[in-house]
């Protein structure tokens, strides 16, 4: 296999000259949120078998919220981490793999290994107000991985003008930075401006988008259009939630834009292929679609629900309550202290007879379901 750097990426050498655009499936990693972590071998093997053997340029694998996600309590996937890599290394001969990381729990050791064990890039997912204290593990991994990717997550929660401050002395040696749509809450106008301003400040710019609000295809093609070298998609667009954009279509536009760089054919066949092999987890419509306009995570969307049916109000209430109160991105702090205030508030009213009952004692508000519940969601901002 022939690698060349493409705008501080790898990709497959015959691709450099067809178009300025990476395609990076992320079906085996962001799908996995949607087998709840239980991705069957077979289906596996066969589909990187067949992956091999397209011009999609990069793939990557794994445990959908990121390595060694279980050591903050996350379920752990049938499949770990160095499985993964004989998997890869077994049927991906032609094309270079990675996985995901976030510094909560991916140590640097673990980076290395599986670079050792034939990883050829990690994407680092991390929120811009926590670039700052990252920066030393930032460096560590580029000294350790041959590409390092900084996932900038819930990107749309910071306002872009704070991104120059927040991104200071991310080192030279990043392969790039990713623009991720984590809500599904971008507008395509949002996208132009968030790749824009990344791409004054890094050369290679991605794109990760979400599709809460149904446009997480025209947010990749609009990211593209913009300046993003490298745009995400997932066959038939499973995915944490609502899912990503599917990447045959993505593979499909550029043909019509530009050329059948991708064999948009072959990626439809294993959009089927995934769509007839996997039993997909149900989610919740209504969640996905409150969580896209107003801006929360669905990994946060069990902590609304519990919070909100305690404190008599509705799911959009309190989440637009933890976003007004949160300084960056809503936490699970601040969905706390949201479901606090609306329950101070409610008791605060003369007349509340249907959402609260005043005459009964409310049951608080239990911080130890909160560390639990951070505990399980913490991560899950991955994409």
């Amino acid at each position: 296999m022939s690698l060349v750097n493409h705008g501080a990426f790898l990709v497959s050498e015959e691709l450099t000259e067809k178009s300025n655009l990476a395609l990076l499936d992320c079906t085996l990693r962001e799908g996995s949120y949607a087998v709840d972590f239980q991705f069957d071998e077979g289906f596996v093997t066969r589909l990187l078998a067949r992956l091999n053997e397209t011009p999609m340029p990069m793939v990557e694998i794994g445990h959908g919220i990121g390595l060694e996600a279980e050591r903050a309590g996350i379920k752990a996937g049938n499949i770990d981490h160095f499985r993964w890599c004989e998997l890869a290394n077994e049927t991906l001969t032609k094309k270079p793999w990675g996985m995901f990381a976030q510094p909560e729990f991916t140590r640097l050791s673990t980076i290395a290994e599986m670079t050792a064990r034939g990883m050829s890039f990690v994407r680092v997912g991390m929120e811009p107000d926590r670039v700052q204290a990252n920066l030393d593990y930032l460096r560590r991994a580029i000294e350790t991985c041959p590409a390092v990717y900084l996932n900038l997550m819930k990107s749309s929660a910071t306002p872009i003008e704070d991104f120059r401050t927040m991104l200071e002395g991310v080192p030279e040696g990043i392969a790039g930075v990713y623009v991720v749509d984590s809500y599904g809450a971008m507008l395509p106008a949002d996208v132009r401006r968030y790749v824009t301003a990344v791409s004054q400040m890094f050369p290679t710019v991605g794109f990760h988008g979400h599709d809460n609000l149904g446009l997480a295809t025209v947010n990749s093609v609009c990211a593209w259009q913009s300046g993003a070298a490298i745009v995400d998609g997932t066959l038939d667009g499973i995915g944490r939630g609502s899912g990503n954009a599917p990447v045959e279509s993505l593979a499909g536009i550029v043909n019509l834009i530009d050329d059948d760089v991708f064999d948009y054919r072959e990626m439809a066949k294993l959009a089927q292929f995934t769509r007839s092999s996997l039993e997909l987890v149900v989610d919740n419509r209504m969640m996905q679609v409150l969580g896209g306009v107003i801006g929360i995570h669905s990994g946060y969307f069990p902590l609304v629900e519990q919070l909100a049916e305690r404190c008599g109000t509705e799911p959009a209430h309190l989440m637009a309550t933890a976003v007004r109160l949160a300084e960056q991105s809503a936490r699970p702090a601040d969905i706390q202290a949201a479901a606090e205030q609306i329950a101070a508030d409610l008791q605060r009213l003369p007349h509340q007879k249907d959402t609260l009952r005043l005459d009964q004692p409310q049951t608080p508000v239990d911080p130890d379901d909160v560390v639990t519940a951070d505990a399980i969601t913490l991560a899950k901002i991955a994409a």
